[in-house]
């Protein structure tokens, strides 16, 4: 079910991938691209192995900087998952359910979905309307960012990476996070993914560090199209238990 609208923009929309399975959990992924690049349907790739594991699979779109902004791109983030809960019976999934992951900037984002209070948007949500987070190569510490290239298209200031960095940000519930990065990623790849889980991690929060073997940036993703594949078996394993 692909181009499902949840805003109002063109960007705003969702490709859903489900299994025949009614209590299927379900994983919410957002695409990398430095918020300035990348399409969801680019990742229909990973549908397969998913969907024949019965996990429900979203991949959601956004728009893009300079049209809007990193603190925008967010908002429509948290607005997709909203969508997605207050739909569940529609889309024929458990909200009881509901995963988050993301890539680079999609990781970021699901640091930003993690420290979400729900409930204080909307009083029918639940606090814990997300059951676990899987951030892939996040960029957690935006300030770095304000003295490269990239930030020609992001035109943020240090105020907004302040507020948009999701090392500032305490999850707000004790859902588990499986904190990834490829094994041959940059030294900053790994910093940006350490920091976050020394921060956070507590007795009370299992936070799990997980270096993917032999993979760089894009490595990393490519591999979750194989279900032998040890990140996948990994994430597979994450969901089902927890």
């Amino acid at each position: 079910k692909l181009d499902i609208s949840y805003g109002k923009t063109e960007k705003q929309k969702l490709d859903f991938f489900p299994t025949n399975k009614k209590q299927s959990p379900t994983l919410i992924f957002f695409h990398g691209g430095y918020w300035q690049r990348g399409d969801k349907s680019v990742y229909s790739f990973l549908a397969k192995p998913f969907v024949k594991n019965e996990i429900n699979l979203i991949i959601v779109g956004y728009d893009l900087c300079p049209r809007i902004s990193i603190t925008g791109i967010v908002k429509q983030s948290r607005e997709a998952l909203i969508w997605i809960w207050k739909n569940s019976k529609e889309l024929g999934l458990s909200k009881e359910s509901l995963f988050v992951s993301g890539h680079s900037a999609g990781g970021h984002i699901t640091g930003m979905i993690m420290s979400t209070n729900w409930n204080l948007l909307s009083k029918d949500l639940p606090v814990d309307l997300v059951k676990g987070g899987i951030p892939i190569s996040a960029l957690n510490l935006l300030e770095p960012i304000l003295f490269t290239s990239i930030n020609n298209a992001l035109k943020m200031n240090l105020e907004e990476a302040k507020l948009q960095s999701p090392i500032f940000f305490e999850p707000v519930t004790n859902a588990p996070q499986l904190i990834v990065c490829g094994e041959k990623e940059t030294d900053e790849f790994h910093r940006q993914s350490n920091i976050y889980f020394d921060k956070f991690l507590t007795p009370k929060r299992k936070l799990e560090r997980y270096n993917v073997l032999n993979a760089d940036h894009f490595d990393e993703i490519n591999n979750l199209s194989s279900e032998e594949n040890v990140f996948f078996q990994k994430i597979k394993l994450f969901i089902s238990k927890t």
